[in-house]
Formats: structure tokens, sequence, C-alpha cells
């Protein structure tokens, strides 16, 4: 059986909700990734919510703010859910599925972040029929 270690990204880019959400795109760009973790502090990492292009282009730009002035916890999502390195990969996409979630942040044995699964870690990490199956699962809800 295959768990999250096997197919997360590790040590992924993280932010705080102090951070400015230009500094927010600019890690997104940097990196090659959709979302940023927010977390509680640098020394902690326990992530308390996430930020996506999705939510900067509709929470910021689409309004109108200014990406220089606002702050991370003006547009993160604040409910994260969470996955340990342990967690199977089936109970992780459920949790995808059921979350309507694209990606989701690892957390340690101390709740700090390790690390992120994203559908596209899924996809190149196991079976094509799995990484089918939950891509379908979260877009076809996301559109009912």
């Amino acid at each position: 059986m295959q768990h999250v270690k096997d197919v997360m990204t590790e040590n992924p880019a993280c932010c705080t909700a102090d951070t400015d959400v230009q500094a927010v795109a600019r890690m997104m760009c940097d990196h090659d990734c959709g979302e940023i973790p927010v977390v509680d502090g640098k020394s902690s990492m326990r992530p308390i919510g996430v930020i996506t292009d999705r939510d900067i282009a509709c929470r910021v730009v689409a309004r109108g703010v200014d990406a220089k002035q606002a702050k991370a916890r003006d547009c993160m999502t604040n409910d994260c859910v969470t996955v340990t390195r342990e967690t199977g990969i089936e109970e992780c996409c459920r949790l995808l599925e059921e979350n309507q979630i694209r990606r989701v942040p690892v957390v340690d044995e101390d709740g700090r972040c390790v690390g992120i699964v994203s559908q596209a870690d899924i996809a190149l990490k196991t079976t094509p029929r799995k990484a089918g199956e939950v891509v379908r699962r979260v877009s076809f809800a996301a559109h009912v």
C-alpha cells in the first residue's frame, strides 16, 4: 500500500498570515506551485490555512485590491485539511474528493508542515486509473 510519504513534495514553500500577497504570488512562481500553506510562524510551522492562485485571482485581483498591501490572511482559506506522511493514498484521495480540494499539506507528529500532496503528485506517482479517478471526482462535484 502506498502512503503520502511515497508521493508528497517535501519542504514546501510556506508563508505566514502577515506575508503580503505579492510575495506569496512570487513564491508560487519561484516554486512552480499553485498553493502555499499558511503557517502560524516560521519556527512552529503549523498550518492555519492555505492560499491558492485562485484565492489571489478571485479575492484580490478581481476585486481590485492592491497585492502589495493585501496580506495572506485577507484571502487565504482558513479551514486547512491536512494529512500525515503515514496516511494511505486511498485516504488522501478520499479527503481531496470529500473536501473538493486539489492539494493538501502534510504535517509531522508535531503538526509542522513538512510536505504537500497535489493531484499532480498522485498522477505522476500512482496508477493512471487512480489519478483519473481523483481528478474526475474532485472536478465533477465542483461543477454540479
